[in-house]
């Protein structure tokens, strides 16, 4: 069996025992009334919105729990907003961390191989299916990172964590592909609606991020699950993400065009940041000789050591930020916490400590537009842009240069300030920003990390099905061979004309010789003495068991023929199947109307 044919170790973890038996199973008619009828599945994403809901208020409480218990803070004050922590802590509470999380990587990790798929990756490749095994380890990570004062934001392990929860929903009620997939992104619009008290902004995160598609079908259960979970966090929490303070520069000519300025500077950042963290994460690999362990250690010191410069680089950022928002600060101070912040998450992430650059961008976004309008208000104060414009249009666009989402970060915009102006300058920020960072780098932070790994992924589009699709699971076994020094002639009278359309060729080893097309066969004059070696043809194109249709069709353009043989490996090259342009074409084709039907038509 092809490796492509195999079932996926991801897929059959997260899948668990409900496939086993019936009795994993939601009721059947519960089952077919979420699979045939569409407000079923909106019921389905309603429940999925509470929980994500509730799930982000734990995990946040518990995160600012440990803050308040290892930083010796007050409970409700944020951990980068704390001007009072003894360098003991500052220093010694991440290695304390880090040691834990090494141990975690080093008896735990192992055991979850094959299982630590995000949703962007679950919904890419493997049909929606998250594994909650892998999940909850996941989770536990993020937060005992970010607890422990690692500059990573929790937006991990909310989405993780409800994305898990939502495909497992899914797979207990056999939901179709789509429907997984589409459950998953509820999962995930929940998760970041609670985080950013922004339920617009998280929907279309859903879209943009996980799910990779926009569709009117998809509407409803998306919206509804995200609106759940910003009533539950409402609830729960009764606070705002951010407050943005002073009057917004109206909409002109001047705003747009330095709204535009803000986008192209952070455009340039975002690219820099992502490169950041791959340096990081390069360097502290090379330089370590203990298996992940002392990477942690040495990536917790050097945070802790820049947490004694300024805490601000503890943590997600969220009480920085909106201090830095309403204190003005200098261009100085500015300037120092954005490289300050930049190395502190680049550092966390690149050591191990696991979360996501989701918190952090919107940060340093805004820092770098309060840096643009403080510099300018300097020789043009009446010109400049009002630092509450700035800072929102920086956000935005830093926001949608790592993560790649723009509707999402206008969305955030609209939903935090409520103004047109802002907003409006918010989407000419994160149009440039989009734009550049597509066109200069091409990934966004999720999958330049694919990237890295050596994933072909370039968003959440379902190509899973394209993977499982192979030459094993397209080739046919009933095809005629024969030894290549076998004589013309006694093979004219073993094959006659209009039974068979070609001939695979053995060598004496046994490995594949070629292939000789019937009418060439019987067409050959000079037939006494010639072997069919002599009329063989492909004789080094062939096929191996676990390449995808896509690289099939490819193979097929290349050697401009109509049909390949599928060899067991390159070594011994053993003919096992054959396999027909027209065949795979045909199933291709097939198979995308489909995946079309799926996304567009429920």
């Amino acid at each position: 069996m092809s490796a492509a044919s195999r079932p996926d170790p991801r897929a059959a973890a997260s899948a668990g025992s409900s496939s086993a038996s019936g009795r994993w199973l939601f009721p059947a008619g519960l089952r077919n009334f979420v699979r045939n009828r569409e407000i079923g599945l909106v019921i389905v994403a309603m429940v999925i919105g509470l929980l994500s809901g509730l799930l982000v208020a734990t995990i946040s409480m518990l995160s600012e729990l440990a803050h308040a218990i290892l930083f010796d803070i007050p409970f409700d004050t944020k951990l980068s907003a704390s001007g009072v922590i003894s360098w003991q802590r500052t220093l010694l509470v991440p290695i304390a961390g880090a040691v834990i999380l090494a141990l975690i990587a080093i008896f735990y990790a192992g055991r979850f191989k094959g299982q630590l798929a995000d949703a962007i990756e679950a919904n890419a490749l493997y049909g929606g299916r998250v594994s909650m095994r892998g999940s909850l380890l996941i989770s536990i990570q993020t937060l005992l990172s970010n607890g422990f004062g690692a500059s990573v934001g929790l937006e991990a392990g909310y989405t993780q964590i409800c994305a898990a929860f939502s495909s497992q929903i899914g797979q207990r009620l056999a939901a179709r592909r789509a429907d997984l997939r589409l459950l998953v992104a509820c999962g995930a619009a929940g998760a970041i609606s609670a985080a950013f008290s922004a339920p617009l902004a998280g929907a279309f995160f859903a879209f943009e991020v996980v799910l990779g598609a926009y569709t009117s079908a998809a509407l409803v259960p998306v919206i509804a699950s995200a609106v759940a979970a910003w009533l539950v966090t409402r609830h729960l929490a009764h606070q705002q993400f951010l407050m943005v303070p002073g009057v917004p520069t109206p909409v002109s000519v001047e705003m747009i065009g330095q709204v535009m300025a803000v986008g192209i500077l952070c455009a340039f950042f975002s690219i820099l940041v992502m490169l950041a963290v791959a340096f990081a994460e390069r360097t502290l690999q090379r330089v370590t000789w203990l298996r992940g362990g002392l990477r942690f250690v040495i990536g917790a010191a050097m945070l802790g050591c820049l947490g004694l410069l300024t805490p601000t680089v503890l943590g997600s950022g969220h009480g920085a930020m909106q201090i830095l928002l309403v204190s003005n600060p200098t261009w100085l101070m500015l300037a120092t916490t954005i490289l300050l912040k930049t190395a502190a998450s680049a550092i966390s992430l690149g050591a191990g400590f696991r979360g996501g650059l989701f918190f952090a961008s919107l940060m340093l976004g805004s820092m770098i537009g309060q840096l643009y309008s403080t510099v300018l208000s300097g020789p043009f104060p009446e010109l400049a842009l009002q630092p509450g414009t700035a800072a929102v249009a920086g956000m935005v666009a830093l926001g949608t240069g790592v993560l790649g989402a723009p509707f999402s970060m206008v969305c955030l915009a609209l939903e935090l300030t409520g103004d047109f102006s802002i907003t409006a300058g918010a989407v000419v920020a994160a149009s440039i920003s989009a734009m550049i960072v597509r066109e200069l780098f091409g990934y966004s932070f999720a999958t330049w990390r694919f990237h890295l790994r050596g994933e072909a992924i370039r968003g959440p589009q379902d190509v899973g099905w394209v993977r499982q699709i192979s030459a094993a699971t397209l080739m046919r076994s009933d095809f005629e061979t024969a030894q290549a020094g076998l004589s013309i002639a006694e093979a004219q009278t073993l094959f006659p004309p209009g039974r068979i359309k070609q001939i695979v060729l053995r060598k004496t080893d046994g490995s594949y010789g070629g292939i000789v097309e019937a009418p060439e066969l019987h067409g050959h004059v000079h037939a006494e003495d010639e072997t069919l070696d002599t009329l063989a043809h492909q004789r080094d194109e062939f096929l191996l068991p676990d390449i995808t249709v896509r690289d099939i069709v490819t193979a097929f353009d290349r050697s401009e023929a109509d049909v390949l043989v599928v060899v067991n490996n390159a070594e011994e090259r053993v003919t096992i199947g054959l396999v027909s342009e027209a065949h795979v074409l045909r199933t291709f084709a097939t198979e995308l109307e489909r995946r079309n039907q799926e996304v567009f038509f429920r």
